[in-house]
């Protein structure tokens, strides 16, 4: 059995500086998990009990919905690797909390090869910046059709659908009293009070 290599930087308290390839990050150990960015390596904190439920509710809605339709439902960990790249070139690898990927030639044995084509993340305060600004940029450069970002203790969903010209649209903003709809998967909504509480 083949020995997988130590993160080199779990031991030191000092900045990687080296850019961080996904093949490199192949090489690490399953656990702690990782997301990687322009090169730079986040560990991936354990999620709360009420972020856990949020993605539990939320992708059971998707998945009935998407049942014999050409689209299929993930949850983390799934490794999404944003460009097509070689894995020596892919330094932008993410593991959204839920992804929907409706063309199966993106899919392999590793995650998803290519933009999803709807994203969601549950923000909390140790992520919240990374999905607001750094995810965001990431997602609408590399095609990502949809992105949902949900606030749980503000109850309350952004909803950013990619326009023609390759640029977010001015985001909707879904509370507690709204349904939500998605933009590339129609006929799919449901009320924020189920998913909530």
């Amino acid at each position: 059995m083949s020995k997988r290599r130590r993160c080199p930087f779990l031991s030191f308290n000092q900045p990687h500086l080296k850019k961080v390839s996904y093949a490199e990050y192949l090489t690490w150990p399953n656990e702690p998990r990782y997301e990687i960015i322009d090169g730079i390596p986040y560990l991936q904190a354990a999620p709360s009990r009420q972020h856990q439920r949020l993605v539990t509710q939320l992708t059971g809605e998707l998945y009935t919905f998407l049942k014999g339709k050409t689209c299929d439902v993930y949850t983390a960990p799934f490794d999404v690797r944003l460009s097509s790249a070689e894995d020596e070139q892919e330094y932008h690898v993410v593991q959204p909390d839920i992804s929907v990927v409706c063309d199966e030639r993106k899919l392999d044995d590793k995650g998803c090869k290519g933009a999803p084509d709807l994203i969601v993340e549950v923000l909390s305060p140790s992520t919240w910046q990374r999905d607001r600004i750094e995810k965001l940029n990431k997602y609408q450069g590399h095609g990502v059709k949809e992105y949902v970002l949900i606030y749980p203790n503000e109850k309350i969903i952004e909803q950013y659908t990619l326009a023609e010209q390759g640029m977010y649209e001015i985001p909707k903003i879904y509370n507690i009293e709204h349904i939500f709809r998605s933009d590339i998967l129609p006929g799919f909504e449901i009320p924020m009070s189920d998913i909530l509480f």
